[in-house]
């Protein structure tokens, strides 16, 4: 009973201290450099994808009419939108479809089979995203050192409310965790849903075939590229702004659609573990770890009674987790400051029980989180 009760505790910890694993596999394994080809030539339909509103779509057009990078085509998927906009630009097409999609995948799929010429790449941008100046011009250069998939990064677009700044720091968290460190340990960077590339080809030949209703088709996307044992690349200069969520209402929201996700795609994870081991492949089976890994605050409630076993039945072994708690501290800062968190970043931290409280809002609606919401809904206002 002792030997299994450790066991699992063991296994509960692992996605706690194995960043400092792949930290150390980054700077002990010898990464060959990919070679540059200068000829390839990156043509670019950027899809942006909206669901019933359209009031953030001009900020995030007139953001990327602003690239450096100059080929490229933008089409923006209306799904459901009784407004009508148009835009003072050739490279804008405007798309309605006629029956509603609900659905990432059918709006992107909706977009490339009316493309206006074959661009060789995807890049996948959300309706409250801005796109800094440089990002397809550094999208272009992972696509010229020959990956195929490749995630840029997901930065806040406002930090006007402790909700915001939390949502951030989650996100600088997995960031480096997910994405940082992964792809430098010799795995793949995880997808963020948005400000993400990849070769028009392998997006059809991963996604074409396969209909997700609701969230997490980038669950299996980064599925099918990890099977066919593909590297997702991080541009880390590749950066799109991402609007957090302000208020609680949208906040449970959107936790309720993230846990659903990760309790439906759970199975994936276990499936891709599997191919690691067959495969002896470490990108699936560093990925496959980091998959299995819950949400941070389930993670903390099972590891909250871990401790409270322990105190009862295995005192000793208490001093496994303060180390594995210790190491998770280190983890967790170092992320905030290799990503230059302000003052404001820290002092949100006080207001983490609060945060916490709300995703167990969350995890309580997630059943049913399709039917609540198919995407968070932003306005203007939320970034005043």
């Amino acid at each position: 009973m002792i030997i299994f009760l450790i066991a699992i505790q063991v296994l509960v910890s692992i996605p706690l201290w194995f960043p400092v694993v792949l930290k150390l596999r980054a700077l002990f394994i010898k990464k060959k450099e990919p070679d540059t080809d200068g000829s390839f030539l990156s043509d670019f339909g950027i899809i942006i994808t909206a669901y019933k509103q359209l009031d953030l779509i001009e900020d995030v057009v007139y953001s990327v009419l602003q690239s450096t990078y100059s080929n490229y085509m933008i089409y923006v998927v209306a799904d459901a939108c009784e407004q009508r906009i148009t835009f003072d630009s050739e490279r804008v097409v405007m798309l309605y479809p006629d029956t509603i999609l609900a659905g990432n995948t059918r709006s992107h799929f909706y977009a490339v089979n009316r493309f206006v010429r074959a661009h060789n790449i995807i890049t996948i941008i959300d309706s409250d995203n801005l796109v800094d100046k440089n990002y397809l011009e550094q999208m272009h250069i992972k696509f010229q050192q020959g990956y195929k998939a490749i995630q840029g990064v997901r930065t806040a677009r406002n930090l006007n409310s402790f909700y915001a700044c939390l949502d951030e720091t989650g996100d600088m968290y997995y960031r480096f965790i997910d994405r940082k460190l992964l792809f430098e340990s010799g795995s793949s960077a995880s997808l963020a849903g948005s400000g993400m590339s990849f070769t028009t080809a392998l997006y059809k030949e991963c996604l074409e075939n396969v209909d997700i209703s609701g969230a997490g088709f980038d669950k299996v996307l980064q599925y099918e590229l990890l099977c066919r044992d593909y590297t997702i690349a991080f541009a880390e200069n590749a950066v799109v702004y991402d609007g957090k969520t302000t208020k609680s209402d949208q906040l449970v929201k959107q936790r309720a659609r993230w846990i659903n996700t990760w309790l439906k795609y759970w199975v994936l994870a276990l499936k891709l573990l599997d191919r690691s081991a067959r495969n002896l492949s470490w990108n699936q089976f560093a990925f496959s770890i980091m998959l299995l890994r819950p949400p941070l605050f389930v993670l903390f409630f099972i590891v909250f009674v871990s401790i409270l076993s322990d105190i009862i039945f295995l005192p000793y072994f208490l001093i496994f987790w303060l180390a594995v708690v210790l190491v998770f501290m280190i983890v967790f800062f170092t992320a905030l400051s290799y990503f230059k968190s302000g003052k404001i970043i820290y002092l949100s931290l006080l207001r983490m029980p609060r945060f916490i409280w709300w995703q167990v809002v969350a995890a309580c609606k997630a059943k049913s989180a399709n039917k609540l919401s198919v995407a968070t809904e932003h306005k203007s206002s939320d970034y005043k």
